[in-house]
């Protein structure tokens, strides 16, 4: 049983219970540790805070020997947006992938499998599944993070997905509501704007988070996007008829509502984290996720310190904060009693195989396109890596492409990195005789990707493509390799293709 430093008052510790915020280092700081004992409840982790998976347990036992009730939340969507295994790739396609091979059964048993990782970590809180439609093929920060631009697709998996994480005691933050998928502006740099309407919303946006409430999706994350026909005026995170209005009242759900980090640039450029997070909770969610850039007390003082200040100022019902309040409490119930039960269903299930459950998924999702009956090689070849610009929430820290696993399989493959307009000739005279396999992610989206790709195709044609992100451009070369992700493990099962493995 948890007890609270003396002299907190319950307002304050109502304050610091909806926060869950970060922090740098991978052990916990005694700040940290000292906020916990005053009513913090929450604590998210990111890349910066995990070296391994046995470090990573024992700095959860070393939040929970201060507050045995934490929720220790991640963002681990696999594929691209991975945290567990940032220094390495993910061993998990993401949801592409998933989304490609179209198996609901396979996507509950990644997720499942996913969900087995992270409690075994300590982690009970997971801001994933992304839910969002991906129909705006120029969309910056979502793409290969959705199941696909069909709705029906996106709400089977969604749902699936959320069954197999919660089945292992990981309760499922199903994101980003009311839907980011019909985007062209990233929220970590600006306000997005959605300009459906009503019918359209319901129809495709609404839908997937339809499902994930079906299937009891313990959480639920707001987007940092202006939907003017619900809202004109605010953004979801923000907006009492988004949050209120729709997710609790039409779509009947009742569960946790956490916002999108509240430093990203949607909120803390327009609004400001302090009052920001005022609004949000008085529009009805129930956590402030802050902690991805802004990782320190002084941050948390200031976000208890404005609500509270609302509070006593009359701009912030005090029922409402409490309200807000139980229900991360009771979220923490949730996962303290669904754990025990998930541990020992677990242990009672045959485990081989298991473990390979994300190889089995990125394999399956290959799409393979050639030219003529294609010979894999014998030879190290020349990877030319054509890298865009990676979005905040994949992070640039992560590697990716098939360069890696191309050698393990093909000893002395060497590679290069390329950007910009000169990049196809720069890969060619990097490449001399050797083979070239190109790597792109979104092609579609970079005219000077596809510039790069006509250069060395007409200088050499047998160039083998592996598109690793979506894949809408016509395929092309000798091979055309799509992975629907750049997860180490979609890597490993296109270099698996080439060399013939």
């Amino acid at each position: 049983m948890t007890t609270f430093a003396s002299g907190t008052d319950t307002l304050t510790r109502d304050a610091l219970t909806v926060l869950q915020p970060g922090f740098t280092g991978t052990t916990a700081p005694d700040w940290l540790l000292r906020r916990l004992g005053e009513g913090l409840a929450s604590v998210g982790l990111f890349g910066r805070n995990i070296a391994s998976p046995e470090q990573l347990a024992a700095l959860t036992a070393q939040l929970r020997a201060e507050r045995d009730d934490v929720l220790v939340a991640i963002d681990e969507e696999g594929g691209d947006v991975t945290r567990l295994e940032v220094r390495t790739g993910s061993s998990f396609p993401g949801n592409h992938a998933l989304g490609a091979v179209d198996d609901v059964e396979l996507t509950r048993q990644v997720a499942s499998e996913m969900g087995r990782r992270l409690a075994a970590c300590g982690v009970n809180l997971n801001w994933a599944p992304s839910a969002d439609v991906n129909s705006n093929p120029a969309n910056p920060v979502i793409g290969v993070r959705s199941f696909g631009a069909d709705t029906d697709l996106v709400a089977r998996h969604t749902a699936a997905y959320v069954t197999g994480l919660q089945s292992a005691g990981v309760a499922a933050c199903t994101k980003h509501f009311p839907g980011h998928g019909d985007t062209a502006v990233d929220s970590h740099h600006a306000m997005p704007r959605i300009d459906a309407n009503a019918s359209t919303l319901a129809d495709r946006e609404l839908a997937p988070f339809r499902a994930a409430i079906a299937a009891g999706t313990r959480a639920v994350m707001s987007a940092h996007i202006l939907v003017p026909i619900l809202d004109p005026d605010h953004p979801a995170t923000l907006s009492r008829p988004v949050l209120s209005d729709l997710l609790r009242g039409e779509l009947g759900y009742t569960g946790l509502i956490v916002t999108d980090g509240m430093e990203m640039q949607a909120i803390a450029a327009t609004y400001g984290i302090e009052r920001g997070s005022v609004l949000a909770i008085a529009a009805g969610a129930d956590a402030i996720c802050v902690g991805g850039g802004l990782a320190d007390d002084e941050t948390v003082r200031r976000l208890r310190d404005a609500l509270v200040g609302a509070v006593r100022a009359g701009e912030l019902a005090e029922s409402r904060l409490a309200e807000a309040a139980e229900r991360v409490r009771e979220l923490a119930r949730w996962t303290a009693t669904t754990a025990a039960t998930a541990t020992a269903a677990t242990s009672a299930v045959e485990s081989e195989g298991r473990t390979d459950i994300g190889l089995v998924a990125a394999r399956r999702a290959l799409n393979l396109t050639a030219a003529s009956p294609f010979t894999p090689l014998t030879e190290a070849p020349f990877v030319a890596a054509f890298t865009p610009v990676a979005n905040i929430a994949v992070g640039d820290e992560t590697p990716w492409g098939v360069a890696a696993e191309l050698a393990r399989l093909l000893p002395g493959t060497e590679t290069g990195s390329y950007t910009g307009e000169d990049a196809g000739r720069a890969a060619l005279e990097a490449a001399g005789n050797r083979r070239v396999v190109a790597v792109v992610r979104d092609e579609h989206r970079h005219p000077w990707m596809a510039a790069a790709l006509d250069t060395l195709l007409t200088s050499r044609p047998d160039t083998i493509i592996v598109e690793m992100g979506v894949p809408r451009a016509a395929p092309r070369g000798a091979l055309h390799i799509a992975t629907y992700g750049a997860a180490r493990v979609c890597g490993r099962a296109a270099a698996e293709v080439i060399a013939g493995e």
